[in-house]
């Protein structure tokens, strides 16, 4: 398939209704189709693996077309610049999620523009800092404890961060990591403890949210299985 046929597709399954339930949840974007992502999912694996085409995906500024754009794209394709110039015009949570957990983390740029990101002002570079972390914490089964400890001071700097998209990230990065096993556990559960300190009300509510899952009785027994 080329841009123009996955874009008349995703076109024809328009769903206004959709539109105005995603818009509630802070999905928005410069053309938003209401497409759901299972049938995004189904398009992009009918559409096949090709970068070129995710380029041109990308460039139509179609809310679907960017998503499908990160499914069919190659990771051994994808540049520093690319990524660099993506995480830019991010315009919503969900892009900005599926661009970090579909394809982003699969590169070997993931673990430094989490970092990079991480200390960005603009909201939705910032939150794909610590998306990534957290996509990293779930997919890099073979990495290192010490890649993932680099991580918590970036959390804890952004933890007083108070927007919405930001702060939401922030706690995902912590409670994922802290479930990747035993020792990290103890680690993310010391952080949060430090970051609950804090005078700001951001931090504390990524601290007590954080704390009740990682000290849950299923975590627990979750990591004495591993």
């Amino acid at each position: 398939m080329d841009a123009r046929s996955v874009v008349r597709e995703l076109r024809a399954r328009r769903d206004e209704a959709a539109v105005a339930g995603m818009r509630r949840f802070g999905i928005v974007g410069k053309e938003v189709l209401g497409v759901s992502v299972p049938e995004l999912r189904t398009l992009a694996k009918k559409a096949g693996r090709s970068h070129e085409l995710a380029l041109e995906l990308w460039d139509t500024g179609i809310h679907e077309a960017r998503i499908v754009a990160a499914l069919v794209d190659k990771p051994e394709k994808v540049t520093s610049e690319q990524m660099d110039m993506w995480v830019r015009e991010f315009d919503s949570w969900d892009v900005c999620d599926a661009c970090c957990g579909n394809l982003f983390d699969r590169t070997p740029f993931a673990y430094a523009k989490a970092l990079k990101w991480s200390k960005a002002k603009e909201e939705f570079v910032k939150r794909a800092g610590f998306s990534m972390m957290a996509e990293l914490a779930v997919h890099d089964k073979s990495a290192g404890d010490a890649k993932f400890v680099r991580f918590f001071p970036a959390i804890e700097a952004g933890s007083t961060d108070d927007r919405n998209f930001v702060k939401k990230a922030v706690n995902w990065a912590l409670r994922q990591i802290g479930k990747r096993n035993a020792r990290l556990n103890r680690n993310a559960i010391a952080v949060a403890e430090d970051i609950r300190k804090s005078d700001s009300k951001s931090a504390r509510w990524i601290a007590a949210d954080a704390l009740r899952e990682l000290k849950s009785p299923q975590v627990k027994k979750k990591l004495r299985a591993l």
